[in-house]
């Protein structure tokens, strides 16, 4: 016999993280898989230590971590799993990331800063990864930054979904905070039917570094509800003050949409104080009982993360599930 063939199977395997185990559960109750189970502790020293209880070999392996709070651990965790799974000889590795850590940190604002969002890009690469699948970077350009394919989804159908079911037949404007979030403000008008777009504009005194000294807001608001758009919450204060700003030009109502609650104190006392009519979210990050105010709205992203993993493990297009957005 000259040679030995054997049947060609793909075998997709997922794995959970400890940051936010729920997701993982629900992403696999759609895809119809359960998380592989593993071991996975820290030591006295703070060492993590990582073992699944399954063989990996020849997998197609999806490893899905939220990087909560502390997110250093649990980017250590992911890199640690990454790393388990190459030495067990996994085919593929896929690493499945919800909220991408330190996405704000991705240029160089004044002389000898990080651009750390770079560095997790590369540690990824190190460790094993082949391909990165995330949700709402902050920041386009991120996905430059890793060595290989990046699968970046978009949250704005499921958010726009029940903005639509709740606010229809009601004006709506869809405001940017600030200048950066022109362009994906812009893709929400048009998935709204092509409704206005307004945006607030700072302005600085020169003298004054580091400082907004006013705001205005460009384009059509009175009379109107307001949907304030952006990737993330960290500390609410700009989302609060976008909205002070808005009722000052006569809008009607002010609701947000943002993929990321990262919620850091004090933004639920702020949006809990803030005149918001409804925070809408989705579970890229878990809510944990202190952050859950009752404006709030968190929607389940597990559906369209089963998708893409879906499409990634039979070689389809991510992109087609977004109507070829990219």
């Amino acid at each position: 016999m000259a040679s030995i063939s054997s049947e060609n199977r793909k075998n997709l395997m997922l794995f959970s993280g400890r940051g936010f185990p729920a997701l993982a559960e629900e992403i696999g109750a759609v895809l119809g898989v359960d998380p592989t189970p593993m071991d996975a502790y820290d030591f006295a020293s703070g060492e993590i230590f990582v073992r699944y209880r399954e063989s990996v070999r020849g997998s197609d392996a999806f490893v899905v971590q939220s990087m909560v709070a502390p997110i250093n651990d649990w980017l250590m965790e992911s890199l640690i799993m990454v790393d388990a799974l190459k030495r067990g000889s996994a085919k593929r590795i896929t690493v499945v990331l919800p909220f991408y850590p330190y996405a704000r940190q991705d240029k160089k604002h004044r002389g000898r800063e990080p651009i750390s969002a770079r560095l997790v890009a590369d540690l990824f690469k190190t460790a094993g990864a082949n391909r990165i699948l995330t949700v709402d970077l902050h920041t386009a350009q991120i996905q430059g930054f890793f060595n290989g394919p990046v699968d970046h989804l978009f949250a704005m159908n499921t958010l726009a979904d029940h903005i639509e079911a709740k606010y229809a037949g009601r004006p709506i404007t869809v405001v940017a905070p600030d200048s950066g979030r022109v362009r994906v403000a812009e893709r929400w008008t048009d998935r709204l039917g092509g409704c206005p777009l307004a945006f607030i504009h700072k302005t600085r005194d020169p003298l004054k570094p580091n400082q907004v000294v006013a705001n205005r807001v460009v384009g059509e608001v009175e009379g109107r509800v307001c949907l304030i758009v952006d990737d993330m919450i960290d500390t609410g204060g700009t989302i609060v003050s976008a909205a002070d700003i808005l009722f000052n030009e006569g809008a009607a109502e002010v609701v947000v949409a943002a993929t990321h609650p990262v919620l850091s104190d004090p933004a639920c006392d702020r949006l809990a104080a803030s005149r918001i009519s409804e925070v809408v979210v989705t579970n890229t990050l878990p809510l944990p009982a202190d952050k859950k105010v009752d404006k709030i709205t968190q929607l389940s992203i597990a559906p369209l993360l089963a998708r893409a993993i879906r499409e990634v493990f039979d070689d389809g297009s991510v992109t087609t599930l977004f109507g070829g957005l990219s």
